[in-house]
This record gives structure tokens, C-alpha cells and sequence, in this order.
């Protein structure tokens, strides 16, 4: 009798659910053709040339000021931003920044190496429940299906939240192509005419995946559509044969950021490095 673990059950899962190998999409930028932006901007950063923004109440956690730096963009070259995020920043449409917050450092940036990455016990159980999800790759483009996907999952998950609903907010937030990125979408069943039940938007270059944004079904929230998608597109980047998977902030005393610390082994940007935590 040959007897399998429940990891190897789990890779065998994720071969079944691409079928055939998924094709990294074309990028317009390559590392190995210059930036004529990247040293300027770089030098720019070094000097503290940025603006910073006044104080206001922090998003994430209670009873504290945040401020952060940074500018804006119409474009930019995917592996120049790839080294912004080694620097710590992010982006929000075309708002490039990284906290500057005086007296606080909770906003730390994670990386999931992906060769090595090994999903827990309840990861596996989330890929398991959504057995039944095809997924598919195309460039962002915004309809009315995504449209309306997205303001169910806005009055839901963040009723109170200054972010603009209706198509011209939306397509400005997530679908403004500033660098080279790629829709995930995720539907019960046929993967052109099934339910689409999630939604992620990822920025795509040569060194790195980057999660920007992840919308789903609050109907179908026993799921656990976030982290399925997260397993998903670990995959994706490790099929890619990119090594690492950018998941934004890890903030350890905030509910909705904290569980990014979950996927293991993971690396945290702590004094302009990266360091590897496993356990």
C-alpha cells in the first residue's frame, strides 16, 4: 500500500489545479535593460528628498499617528520598483510610498521565499475546501462583473473605508496599469463562465511577485478565499521560477495585517535587510 503525507496530497493538488504549466505573462521591462529613472529616483530617496505627509490617525493601529513619504507616478519600470520594495515601499494605484513615522517601526515588510515555503496544517484545509475553483491569468481589466464583486466585498469588509466604489474609483485604485501587472481571477467552476468569487491584482518582474490587492465574495467567506489565493499565488510565482513573493506589511498587533506572519518560512525587512524566520 503506498501510503502519501499530507504534503505530498498538497502538491499533488497544486499540479491538478494549473493543468498546464500557467505562462508568466510578457513584461514591457527587463533587469537587464536600464532604467534612466532608477538612479535619479534612488538618489532622490537617499537625499530625503521626498515629501512626507502630515500626521493623521493610523489605519492600522489604535491611539497612534502615521505619516509616510513618498511620490507619484503615471509608470514605472517593474524592476526599479522591485528595488523600492527592498527599500520598503509600496504602492496604492500610482502612490509609491514607505512609512516615516516618527516614533514607531510596527509597518515591517514580508517576503515569502517560495522555494522553500510549506503551507501549515489550516493552509492545506483551505486549499481542500476550494478544490472546486479554477483560476485564471489575464491582463487587469476592469467590468461590470469585477465592479459589482468589488462593492459587495467593500461594504462588507471595510464599510467605513474613504475608498471610492463606484468604476472610475476603482479602475484608478487597481487598474491603472503603473507597472507590469496581472489579474488572478477565481471562479466556481468553468473558469470563463463560472461564479467569480475572487479577484487578486499582481505586480509582476523578473526578481519578485507583489500582491497589491485581493477582493472576494463575502457570500463565500467559509472559504477562505484569502488564503487560498495566497497558496495560489505562491505557486504561481514558484512556477514562474521567480524567488519571492511580496505580501506588503506585517504588523504584529493588527488583526487584519498580523496574519501575513502565518506563511513560513518568511523573510521580514528589519535594518535594510532581510531576515529569514521559520518558526
Amino acid at each position: 500500500m503506498v501510503r502519501t503525507t499530507a504534503a505530498s496530497r498538497y502538491n499533488a493538488s497544486v499540479t491538478d489545479a494549473f493543468n498546464t504549466n500557467p505562462k508568466k505573462p510578457a513584461s514591457r521591462n527587463s533587469s537587464a535593460v536600464p532604467d534612466p529613472m532608477r538612479e535619479p529616483l534612488l538618489d532622490m530617496i537617499d537625499a530625503g528628498g521626498l515629501p512626507i505627509t502630515d500626521p493623521h490617525d493610523c489605519p492600522y493601529l489604535e491611539d497612534r499617528q502615521s505619516q509616510s513619504e513618498g511620490f507619484v507616478t503615471s509608470s514605472l519600470n517593474g524592476e526599479t520598483y522591485h528595488d523600492l520594495m527592498d527599500m520598503g515601499f509600496r504602492r496604492s494605484g500610482r502612490v509609491f510610498y514607505r512609512p516615516k513615522c516618527p516614533t514607531c517601526q510596527a509597518c515591517v515588510p514580508i517576503r515569502i521565499p517560495v522555494a522553500q515555503f510549506k503551507p501549515s496544517k489550516s493552509q492545506r484545509k483551505s486549499w481542500r475546501r476550494n478544490t472546486d475553483v479554477s483560476v485564471s491569468l489575464a491582463e487587469p481589466a476592469l467590468d461590470e462583473e469585477r465592479i459589482e464583486l468589488y462593492q459587495r466585498y467593500l461594504l462588507h469588509q471595510h464599510p467605513d473605508s474613504p475608498q471610492s466604489n463606484d468604476p472610475e474609483g476603482v479602475e484608478e485604485f487597481l487598474y491603472n496599469p503603473v507597472v507590469d501587472s496581472i489579474e488572478v481571477s477565481y471562479r466556481i467552476g468553468d473558469e470563463r463562465h463560472g461564479q467569480l468569487i475572487a479577484v487578486s491584482i499582481l505586480d509582476v518582474c523578473d526578481r519578485s511577485v507583489s500582491s497589491v490587492y485581493h477582493y472576494f465574495d463575502p457570500a463565500e467567506a467559509a472559504r477562505s478565499m484569502g488564503v487560498f489565493s495566497v497558496l495560489m499565488e505562491i505557486e504561481l510565482t514558484r512556477a514562474w521560477h521567480v524567488p519571492h513573493y511580496y505580501l506588503g506589511y506585517w504588523i504584529k498587533d493588527c488583526n487584519t495585517m498580523d496574519y501575513k506572519g502565518r506563511y513560513r518560512p518568511h523573510e521580514l525587512l528589519i535594518g535594510g535587510r532581510w531576515v529569514r524566520v521559520s518558526s
